[in-house]
C-alpha cells in the first residue's frame, strides 16, 4: 500500500526488454539508501518489486500485462517518474490509500493554466466513472489528488505549485496519458451496497 505522496522524481537510465518481460533501472539516489530487494516501490503508480539496488540505481521486472496495460510500457531512457516506497505501519499517513494496481490509463485533454491555477481535465475511463466522484480521491502516475468537476467524459484535477515541482505534473502535455487508479474505499462501498 502507499499514500501517493511522492517521495522522488527518479530517472530512467535504461530498459532491456525480455521475452514477456522487461526489466526497467532507474536512478533514485534518496529511495535507494532506503530500500532493500523484494521491497514495493510505486514508479508512476504502479507497484513494481526492487530486484536489484546498485548503488543510486534500483532495478524492478515489468510483466506483459503491467507494460500493456500502464504507461510504463513507453517508457525510454531519460524520462522522470514518480516515486514512492511502500507505506510503513505506524508512519504518517499524508495522502489517501493507493495500491498501486492501476486500473489503466487516462489521457490529459486540456491543461487550464493561470496565476497559481493549474487545472487538467482528463479523460473519464468507462470503466471506472463510477468511482469517480467529486471531491473524492485519485491516483494519477502516483500522486495523491482530489477529483473536481466531473461530467460525462471528463474529470478534472487542480495542482498547487507544490505538487507541480515535487512530481513529474509539471511535465506533463496535453496529449499525454497517465496511469489512473480509483479510489479503493470509492470500490468498496459500491460493492458493499450491490
Amino acid at each position: 500500500m502507499f499514500t501517493g505522496i511522492i517521495e522522488e522524481i527518479g530517472t530512467v537510465e535504461k530498459i532491456r526488454k525480455e521475452k514477456n518481460l522487461a526489466v526497467v533501472m532507474i536512478k533514485a539516489p534518496k529511495i535507494a539508501r532506503q530500500v532493500s530487494l523484494g521491497e514495493s516501490v510505486s514508479v508512476d503508480g504502479v507497484c513494481l518489486t526492487v530486484t536489484k539496488v546498485d548503488k543510486s540505481v534500483l532495478s524492478f521486472d515489468m510483466m506483459k500485462e503491467t507494460l500493456s496495460v500502464t504507461t510504463l510500457g513507453d517508457l525510454k531512457k531519460g524520462v522522470k517518474v514518480n516515486l514512492e516506497r511502500a507505506l510503513a505501519l505506524g508512519g504518517r499517513f499524508s495522502g489517501h490509500l493507493v495500491t498501486g494496481h492501476a486500473d489503466g490509463k487516462t489521457k490529459i485533454c486540456d491543461i487550464i493554466q493561470l496565476k497559481n491555477y493549474v487545472e487538467f481535465q482528463l479523460t473519464l475511463p468507462s470503466e471506472i466513472k463510477r468511482y469517480i466522484v467529486p471531491k473524492g480521491s485519485i491516483c494519477l502516475d502516483g500522486v495523491s489528488l482530489t477529483v473536481g468537476n466531473v461530467s460525462s467524459d471528463r474529470f478534472s484535477i487542480y495542482l498547487i505549485p507544490f505538487t507541480l515541482n515535487a512530481t513529474t505534473m509539471s511535465l506533463k502535455k496535453v496529449g499525454d496519458f497517465i496511469n489512473i487508479e480509483a479510489d479503493i474505499l470509492a470500490r468498496y462501498i459500491l460493492k458493499f451496497k450491490q
